[in-house]
């Protein structure tokens, strides 16, 4: 991000305050994430937390009720879905939110997609990977949240970590020396 310069600053605020609020609200309407921001913040004030947590959540139910046509499919929407994550955590700061939602987007996959990631083949390769980055991801996020918290996430985690371990995303896994049971640990 650009930074002002000190004389340009001042001479922003010695502006009227009429022609400085329209050049605010000029720039604001720019940025999409920003607007969200203040929305979530001043309008909303920060109500709508697990509303638009249950909005990302229905949106990676509808994914999986779908069957996938390949597994690069499957993966390219999951990768859409983890932007709406990533775009939740941004306007909201909801880091619960996201290891919830990661969580579920992952472990679903196994849970309601299995044929297209159950053994390992050049088909299932790239979707394997992905999971299995997305999983190491998780897994930093998690342990950097306190241990009452994880503790919420104790059981799916493990499951996942199963899960990563059995089917065609074991050599990743094996790989980037992932767990095979997650273990609750002081936030870092």
């Amino acid at each position: 991000m650009a930074k002002l310069e000190k004389d340009l600053q001042a001479a922003i605020l010695a502006m009227p305050t009429k022609e400085r609020d329209k050049l605010l609200l000029k720039l604001i309407a720019k940025d999409d994430i920003l607007i969200q921001q203040l929305q979530f913040s001043l309008v909303e004030e920060g109500t709508s937390i697990e509303f638009r947590r249950d909005e990302i959540k229905n949106s990676i139910d509808k994914l999986y009720r779908l069957d996938a046509y390949s597994s690069g499919y499957l993966m390219m929407d999951m990768r859409y879905l983890n932007g709406d994550i990533t775009r939740h955590v941004k306007v909201t700061k909801d880091k619960y939110g996201e290891v919830e939602l990661t969580l579920k987007l992952l472990k679903d996959c196994f849970e309601k997609q299995l044929k297209w990631i159950t053994k390992y083949n050049a088909k299932t390769d790239t979707l394997a990977n992905y999971v299995v980055k997305r999983t190491d991801f998780l897994l930093k996020k998690v342990i950097k949240l306190h241990p009452d918290i994880q503790f919420d996430f104790y059981n799916d985690l493990n499951t996942l970590l199963d899960y990563l371990h059995q089917y065609a995303t074991s050599y990743y896994a094996k790989q980037m020396a992932l767990p095979k049971v997650f273990e609750i640990t002081a936030a870092e």
